[in-house]
């Protein structure tokens, strides 16, 4: 983990303090009491994988009102308009960012988007910790982000044992050829390709399409990041993949769900 990028570390670092001060409001003793009266998760693989084997564009459409690198992508920022929207749209399934310091993220967000639609929910966040997937559920998440950069191979097999005991499912993010063995050493089905360098935020297709070499029948591999145009689209179908993770294309559209289907349908 000593190779971590320096902007990772700096989120990391934060999320620790985040974490122990919301335990210090909540202990996990609670949690594991308010998860009893969660509503049941909705399926989050299983929406993503009914579209790809049938060669459709399983899109899992991003609720995001601000990044690190672009600051504020949009102003108008209704996260139960913009789900509906989406559904609309033909998205397979919602992310929605929950992290404040960074991304100007909320847990209401999720909560919000969640009761204005039908579609799994996935929270986007840099779990690091036991207590944060247990708070995922009580908020409603269906499924949570796991990034192999942010954790060690104990850590990551826990924290995605604890989401599939908990009834989540967990997208396993790596960004190069190394986090993709550490990926498949586990047990995820569900992988994601991140296009964006983490050290340079450039964002390469080709990402993808190399880390693709290999990659299991069995898995179902997003891609994430760098996809705008129909023609990206195309591109990623005609190396068979059908899994798609877009945020910054929709969140600059007037109409994210319209956007959505411009794209990919």
């Amino acid at each position: 983990m000593s190779d971590t990028p320096d902007i990772l570390k700096k989120i990391l670092q934060r999320k620790a303090g985040e974490i122990a001060e919301r335990s210090a409001r909540v202990p996990l003793q609670a949690l594991r009491e308010q998860v009893e009266s969660a509503s049941a998760p909705r399926g989050f693989l299983e929406a993503l994988r009914r579209r790809a084997v049938e060669g459709d564009a399983a899109v899992i459409a991003e609720i995001k009102k601000a990044s690190p690198s672009k600051g504020v992508l949009r102003e108008h920022f209704v996260p139960a308009e913009i789900a509906a929207s989406y559904e609309k749209g033909g998205a397979a399934c919602l992310s929605v960012l929950t992290d404040i310091d960074f991304f100007q993220g909320a847990d209401a967000y999720l909560q919000q988007a969640r009761a204005a639609c039908r579609l799994p929910v996935l929270r986007k966040d840099f779990v690091i910790d036991p207590y944060q997937v247990w708070e995922a559920r009580v908020l409603g998440a269906d499924g949570i982000l796991l990034i192999v950069a942010a954790l060690d191979d104990r850590a990551l097999g826990a924290l995605l044992d604890l989401a599939t005991e908990l009834g989540m499912d967990a997208l396993v993010e790596v960004h190069d050829a190394e986090e993709m063995a550490r990926a498949l050493a586990t047990p995820a089905p569900l992988i994601g390709v991140n296009n964006r360098n983490l050290r340079t935020f450039e964002t390469r297709l080709d990402t993808t399409l190399t880390l693709k070499q290999d990659f299991p029948e069995d898995r179902l591999l997003v891609t994430e990041s760098g996809i705008h145009t129909p023609e990206d689209v195309q591109r990623m179908h005609a190396a068979d993949v059908h899994a798609f993770l877009v945020g910054e294309a929709f969140m600059k559209a007037e109409d994210p769900g319209r956007k959505l289907r411009e794209i990919f349908f």
